[in-house]
């Protein structure tokens, strides 16, 4: 996996009877539920998501997982994957290396309904992340062994499967939904925001020869087809992803106000979430574990009829 920026390549698509021709623009990992992201070229897709993706999660004294909507300053918890160890750096702390294939202690925490194995890191991480956020805190790892299944109601009876995230493996959005956005922020004189607010893995983009998304494609398209140097990867998006006030924090100063949750107010009210605001698709994966998936890569899908 390599952490470093990348621009979109250039793909000449002849992929007829698609109705939507695309790549990936852009790649995330979230390794630690609720902190910063990381923008990569590539990564590995697993049958629980992409490698390393909200595999380890702070919780507080009795087990029970911590995220921005408590405390905005995870967002300044900035991590970094290496071959053998991942980097956490924050304003004021020393840096904290945990290394990647090293666990303590078995616990049992607590994320959302669900109570889930993990394993704790240890007392030096504990003190780091109770230091940085002045409250106590633990930092877990998700115990592989245990399956935690995604809910069924969404995945048509597909038994999909997912680690620390809110619910579902993959978050797909796009540049397109993006863009909608920012013009709509514009037009009141707001500021653009990144797409590091909503916290996607996988970003569509138009594609050389393809036609341009619109806004919030994403929410009508059927099973996406992934074109990997392995073959084929097949992502099907299965729920609108209902948003809390996470994408009014700015992820570079962890303050927060109103102007991004305000507007989707005005255009994002999801009937399939009873009124909820959505941006974005949850995602399951059909085919293609252990596949690459990189930037420029070339997406299809047809649209979905319901």
């Amino acid at each position: 996996m390599s952490d470093s920026l990348s621009e979109t390549s250039s793909v000449t698509f002849s992929a007829a009877g698609s109705d939507i021709q695309a790549v990936i623009s852009r790649l995330f990992v979230y390794p630690i539920k609720s902190c910063a992201g990381v923008q990569v070229k590539e990564a590995i897709l697993t049958e629980i998501g992409l490698e390393f993706d909200r595999a380890w999660m702070v919780v507080d004294g009795e087990g029970q997982f911590l995220t921005q909507r408590e405390l905005p300053r995870m967002a300044l918890i900035q991590p970094r994957l290496r071959h053998h160890d991942m980097v956490l750096r924050a304003p004021g702390m020393l840096a904290l290396h945990i290394a990647l294939n090293e666990v303590e202690a078995p616990v049992r925490v607590r994320v959302w309904d669900d109570e889930v194995q993990a394993y704790d890191m240890g007392p030096v991480a504990a003190q780091w992340f109770s230091d940085f956020l002045g409250t106590t805190a633990r930092l877990v790892r998700f115990d592989p062994a245990h399956k935690r299944i995604c809910s069924l109601k969404w995945t048509d009876g597909v038994e999909a499967l997912n680690q620390f995230s809110d619910g579902f493996p993959v978050l797909l959005t796009s540049e397109a939904s993006l863009a909608g956005l920012n013009e709509k922020l514009a037009a009141v004189g707001a500021a653009a925001v990144d797409m590091l607010r909503f916290r996607p893995n996988v970003v569509l983009g138009d594609a050389a020869g393809g036609s341009e998304l619109a806004p919030h494609d994403e929410d009508r398209l059927d099973e996406l087809q992934i074109a990997t140097g392995q073959g084929t990867v097949q992502l099907k998006p299965v729920k609108p992803c209902g948003r809390c006030p996470i994408p009014n924090i700015d992820p570079v100063t962890a303050t927060s106000s109103p102007e991004v949750g305000d507007m989707l107010q005005t255009y994002r009210q999801d009937a399939r979430l009873n009124g909820a605001l959505t941006f974005g698709m949850n995602a399951i994966v059909l085919r293609g574990t252990d596949h690459l998936l990189q930037v420029g890569q070339a997406v299809t899908a047809n649209y979905r009829f319901d």
